[in-house]
């Protein structure tokens, strides 16, 4: 594995853990506070605002029902013999439309009538099931109680009934005078609670059995006491307190955190629920967000820091095996092209040869140029020089003013080169005339750099003694 590659690797994997580390350690930190927040704060908060609603709503019936339990009407009419239907039907009819109640009712004891705001609706007996309630709320001796039950005088619907005690001076029972509320009323709070807040709202007696519950098929039948986990903390709940309190249990791979609120007027009690996981749904989504533009981000990075690396790279090697003052090769990457050269040559028989270009009266140049001048000489050398070879061959500078061609082909195809590149500097135009001696050598096999070049330097050497060039 290669330097690079380890270190994107390395680079990789410390941005993923960051990234992961970080977002799971701020939705742990998120979850406590969520968790907290909700046990002693929200689920409070909503507890309280619907005990408010609810208590408003259930208090006047009950207030209501108070004043029929104590009205003297009421009793004298009893007392009467119960004779006058008129009078009581006025009497129930007005209570209802004045307040608005669903129905208004009294049940006697003495004649078992069940008079309503239009009339008598039946005889109750202990052996309909619809009048359990009575037999019950009688034995109970209790002042009053709240009950949720189908109502017979309105087809069957579901409503909270408030019975009262009636019973003459002497204390003896004279019947069980009420109202009925439409629960639809109560349960459309709660519902609303379920959709603002996402939380279960519902009321229990302190049997612990469902009175009031968005979702109906549970009123009368869903006990806390005997259902899921709840019922571990039901004991707990049922306990009549004054204040708030919360609780927590599992159930079904959830965990669900409520506040529980006593209702003393109702004698219910008020609990606000909301699974863990609801409530971190958005803190999971977020989680999410973050993880995937962590990767995303982290994937640019890596890929951008690739790019650096790559081009930095390629910049070092470029210097490496690059002169710097020319563009041409230095001597390690003429290394490497000498052994594929001389490779390519001794296995497929690929004939190459060496070309020393040395410059004349270089030194004079740079004496009454200058060097910065005499580095422009060079580079312009440099330049066509390479736009004459082939891509194949490689352009290197061998010394201060020398250049060392390699090249595909014999010293025939070299001696062309050579002339090509003369022609080149001659037709440029410039105020300083540029020439060199040149010098050739043919690969043979067992060559070195240093043995081709050393022929090719002295076949220069040799040219440049029958020109009368300096040496």
């Amino acid at each position: 594995m290669s330097v690079k590659t380890k270190l994107i690797t390395a680079l990789t994997l410390i941005l993923l853990v960051a990234f992961l580390a970080t977002s799971l350690i701020n939705y742990a930190f998120t979850r406590a506070t969520v968790r907290e927040e909700l046990l002693n704060s929200s689920l409070p908060l909503t507890g309280k605002n619907i005990y408010s609603e609810v208590h408003a709503d259930m208090l006047r019936p009950i207030l209501v029902s108070t004043s029929m339990a104590n009205d003297a009407f009421l009793k004298h009419w009893i007392e009467s013999g119960e004779s006058d239907l008129g009078a009581i039907t006025r009497y129930l009819a007005d209570l209802r439309d004045k307040y608005g109640f669903l129905t208004t009712f009294f049940v006697s004891a003495k004649s078992d009538n069940y008079y309503y705001q239009e009339g008598i609706l039946k005889k109750i007996g202990p052996r309909d099931p619809h009048d359990v309630w009575y037999y019950a709320f009688v034995r109970k001796n209790v002042e009053f109680a709240l009950d949720v039950d189908t109502n017979e005088a309105e087809g069957g619907k579901l409503t909270i009934f408030v019975n009262f005690r009636v019973v003459d001076q002497d204390g003896r029972l004279l019947g069980v005078a009420g109202v009925g509320v439409n629960i639809d009323r109560v349960t459309g709070l709660l519902e609303k609670a379920r959709h603002d807040y996402n939380r279960e709202v519902y009321l229990v007696d302190q049997d612990g059995l469902v009175q009031v519950h968005r979702d109906k098929s549970r009123i009368e039948r869903y006990y806390i006491t005997k259902a899921g986990g709840i019922r571990d903390v039901a004991p707990a709940i049922l306990v009549p307190r004054d204040d708030s309190r919360s609780f927590q249990y599992d159930w079904d791979g959830e965990h669900y955190l409520l506040s529980t609120r006593y209702i003393p007027e109702l004698k219910w009690f008020l609990i606000v629920e909301q699974s863990e996981s609801s409530a971190l749904a958005s803190a999971r989504n977020n989680l999410v967000r973050t993880v995937i533009i962590g990767l995303l981000a982290s994937i640019l990075i890596i890929v951008l820091c690739s790019i650096t690396i790559n081009h930095y790279q390629g910049r070092l090697e470029k210097l490496a095996k690059t002169d710097p003052l020319t563009g041409a090769a230095n001597r390690r990457a003429l290394d490497e092209a000498f052994g594929q050269f001389a490779y390519k040559a001794v296995r497929y028989g690929t004939p190459f040869s060496a070309v020393i270009l040395d410059l004349n009266k270089f030194k004079a140049i740079n004496d009454e140029y200058g060097h910065l001048v005499g580095d422009d000489v060079l580079r312009d050398v440099a330049a066509t020089t390479r736009r004459i070879i082939r891509p194949t061959d490689i352009l290197a500078r061998w010394g201060g003013d020398e250049f060392l061609i390699l090249m595909d082909g014999g010293t025939g195809e070299a001696g062309a080169l050579t002339e090509r590149v003369s022609r080149a500097l001659s037709d440029e135009e410039r105020g300083i005339p540029i020439t060199f001696s040149h010098g050739l050598a043919g690969f043979r096999e067992g060559d070195t750099l240093e043995s081709m070049t050393h022929r090719a330097d002295q076949a220069m050497y040799r040219a440049k003694a029958r020109e009368g060039r300096d040496l």
